[in-house]
Formats: C-alpha cells, sequence, structure tokens
C-alpha cells in the first residue's frame, strides 16, 4: 500500500502542512497520523512561527478519512492500540499548538479528516466541499475525534451526523461550526492569504495564551484515563464482527448486511 506522505514547508513566519495522497484522496495512513505528529513537533519547536497551514494535496479530497484498508495489515490486537494512541497523540499535538491554525478545505473531508478539521483553530472550505462522520457505516466507531467534534459542533450535531453518517455540504458544515467561512473553489487560497495576513497583525504571545486559555476551558479537555478508555474502545470496535463485516463490504463495494 502507497503510503503516501505529509509535506511540511515554511515560508518565513507561515508553517504548511501539506497531506499528499492525491492518488487516493488524501486518505491518511498510520504513517502518515506519526508524520503529523512531527509537523506539529517542528512548529512548536520553532520560534519563527506564527501560523501553520493546513491543505490537501490535488483538487479532490482535504483528506477522505483514514485508510481502513490498512487495518487488514495490522499484525494483532497490540498493532490497532498503538495505532490509536498515535492517532490520538496527533490529534493532541495538532490541537495545543501555540500558533493558529488554518485549515483549507476541498473536496472530501470524510472521518478523521473532520476530526482534524475540528482540532484547527480556523477552518475555510471551497463552496463545493462535501463532509461525512461516516465510521459506523463501516461498522467502526469515530471514538478518538469524538471530543474535538463535541467541541467544534457540539454534540446534538455529533449526535446527528456521527450515528446517521450522512454526506453534507460546505453551507452546513458552517452553520453547525466545523467551518468558519465558505468561498468559490477559485477563491480558496485567497481567502486563505487573508486569513494568515490577519492573524499576523496579532501578537503571537497573546494568541498562544488566548488559544491555551480557551483549550483549558474546552468540553473536548479531557482527562488521560477518559482518552484512554477511547483508545482502547476504539480499537476493540475495529476487530469485531460488526467491523469484520463493515471492512469487507466497503472493500466489495457492496451494502453491509445491516443495511
Amino acid at each position: 500500500m502507497a503510503e503516501g506522505v505529509v509535506r511540511y514547508q515554511r515560508d518565513g513566519a507561515v508553517a504548511t502542512v501539506i497531506f499528499d495522497r492525491p492518488e487516493a484522496r488524501n486518505a491518511m495512513t498510520w504513517t502518515m497520523y506519526r508524520q503529523l505528529t512531527e509537523a506539529c513537533e517542528r512548529i512548536a519547536s520553532d520560534a519563527q512561527v506564527r501560523v501553520a497551514v493546513l491543505r490537501g494535496a490535488g483538487g479532490k479530497a482535504f483528506i477522505a478519512g483514514t485508510d481502513i484498508a490498512q487495518f487488514r495489515e495490522f499484525a494483532g490486537a497490540e498493532d490497532g492500540v498503538r495505532y490509536e494512541r498515535d492517532m490520538e497523540r496527533c490529534l493532541g499535538a495538532l490541537e495545543s499548538l501555540p500558533v493558529p491554525t488554518l485549515a483549507l478545505v476541498q473536496g472530501a473531508c470524510f472521518g478523521g479528516g473532520t476530526g482534524i478539521l475540528a482540532a484547527c483553530d480556523i477552518v475555510i472550505a471551497a463552496e463545493d466541499a462535501m463532509f461525512s462522520i461516516s465510521e459506523t457505516r463501516w461498522g467502526l466507531m469515530a471514538g478518538i475525534i469524538l471530543p474535538q467534534l463535541a467541541d467544534a459542533i457540539g454534540a446534538r450535531q455529533v449526535r446527528r451526523y456521527a450515528l446517521s453518517g450522512e454526506r453534507f455540504g460546505a453551507r452546513e458544515a458552517c452553520r453547525i461550526g466545523l467551518v468558519h467561512e465558505v468561498v468559490p473553489a477559485v477563491e480558496l487560497q485567497a481567502a486563505g492569504e487573508r486569513m494568515v495576513d490577519q492573524l499576523l497583525q496579532n501578537a503571537p504571545e497573546a494568541n498562544a495564551q488566548t488559544k491555551a486559555a480557551a483549550l483549558e476551558f474546552a468540553w473536548g479537555a479531557v482527562d488521560e484515563a477518559a482518552l484512554e478508555r477511547l483508545v482502547v474502545q476504539h480499537a476493540a470496535k475495529r476487530r469485531s464482527a460488526e467491523a469484520t463485516e463493515g471492512l469487507a463490504s466497503f472493500a466489495e463495494k457492496r451494502p453491509a448486511r445491516w443495511a
């Protein structure tokens, strides 16, 4: 399986993180989650960085979820738990960055991609972007990303969209709070540049303290025991009979038995 890559680049005070697996619509692999964590660590340790921008390579997707085909390659239950811990560590590193984070979304943003959005401070989407919290369709659960999603869109909207798995457009994503601004696709880059300019007008230490205080009082600030429970539960659900059927239905492009 092609692993893809998370690319990092810095231009002055702006760091850019690019999910670069366009042939698979930037579906995230275990390696890519680890690379995103490493990119976050580089940003956090670089005093020159004042804004971080996240985007997907190609025009078809920001992140079309996690690559569920990789689960077949796990050696056993321990691999699954390690994977979940790495994913949780990745989201925590992204969410806690001391600089503002801006996601620019085009095309598909499904499953784990919505969790990455929810961990960002600001999200601008192209008007043709499409979203879905789709895990239950494949017999899985969105456990690791639920704290961030609950902060971003509220428990009521999580209960609708994580239980239905339905797709929704950029305007609805904006209405429920997953996205802050919707623009024509051709204007996405320009809208991002305007937001970066706005962020650079503000004092970096004041921004860092404001963000840290906001996170301290967020619903998603769960303790270590709760995070570990999500990790174990998420990993166990992926080994269940439902998940076996769901992943098979995905691979075979057919409805699952329960549909």
